[in-house]
């Protein structure tokens, strides 16, 4: 049977991104995490290193051609990947808000597409450190959208540091939906930028309720700044199971499982 070529690029690109993430990745791992067959891993890492973008590495495995090793990739670059699986995560994210609240998004394509499923809502308020999540949400007179001021980083339109972490302080916040780089049973939730991570930190402090939103391609990854340990978040909205043993310590730890499908 033929591989739809969609399908085959999407996961080329998603081998691409982890190898960008964590620096390597092993034909193992490749045929586990991507659930193909250790021939189709071997023609995607090929590819993939006539590309020029990764290495081939002993027993078949591959890492990064160049400095683009643990890169943080743009939300234009992420925005499009995914797509159907993140809007049914936003679905069910919005479906958990209720009139009067007030919900805390953070940036990233996932919760962007939150504010999108919540911009017809009514007599909510919508706390944001995101200026393109602010911007989708304006037109909207019935829902108060509250930016934070912040240095801006541009890859990802988010607003952090001293400016966004004093009005994150002085506001309660009901329920918060919080993108995130990875998520694991040892880690939590985490991700690549530092000032990303603080931001979110105090954004958490000032909630109820915080939820991690992410991608199953997410599960099991670790990046470079952890955000939240397992037991500090309320609940995870995922697209697929996240598998036994993750799901037995977020049980362990109290901590509701969505799966979005």
């Amino acid at each position: 049977m033929s591989e739809r070529n969609g399908s085959k690029e999407e996961r080329r690109e998603q081998i691409l991104d982890y190898i960008l993430q964590h620096g390597s990745i092993s034909l193992q791992e490749v045929t586990a995490r991507f659930k193909c067959s250790e021939a189709t891993a071997r023609r995607d890492l090929e590819a993939l290193e006539k590309s020029g973008r990764v290495i081939r590495t002993m027993g078949g495995g591959a890492k990064s051609a160049g400095i683009t090793a643990g890169r943080e990739i743009p939300f234009h670059e992420k925005q499009n990947k995914l797509y159907q699986e993140k809007e049914k995560i936003a679905a069910m994210a919005a479906s958990l808000v209720q009139e009067g609240d007030v919900v805390g998004l953070t940036g990233g394509t996932t919760t962007y597409l939150i504010a999108r499923a919540l911009k017809n809502r009514r007599n909510i308020t919508v706390v944001t450190n995101a200026v393109n999540i602010a911007m989708e949400l304006s037109e909207n007179e019935d829902l108060q959208v509250v930016l934070t001021g912040g240095m801006l980083r541009s890859k990802n339109f988010e607003l952090c540091g001293p400016l966004a972490e004093r009005t994150l302080e002085a506001i309660n916040i009901h329920t918060m939906f919080m993108g995130i780089d990875g998520f694991s049973a040892e880690q939590g939730a985490s991700t690549y930028s530092e000032l990303e991570a603080n931001t979110a930190m105090i954004m958490m402090k000032r909630t109820n309720r915080t939820i991690a939103v992410f991608d199953h391609t997410k599960n099991g990854r670790n990046s470079l700044f952890q955000v939240a340990p397992v037991a500090a978040l309320h609940g995870i909205i995922t697209d697929e199971d996240p598998g036994e043993e993750l799901r037995s310590r977020l049980k362990e730890a109290g901590v509701q499982v969505h799966v979005a499908q």
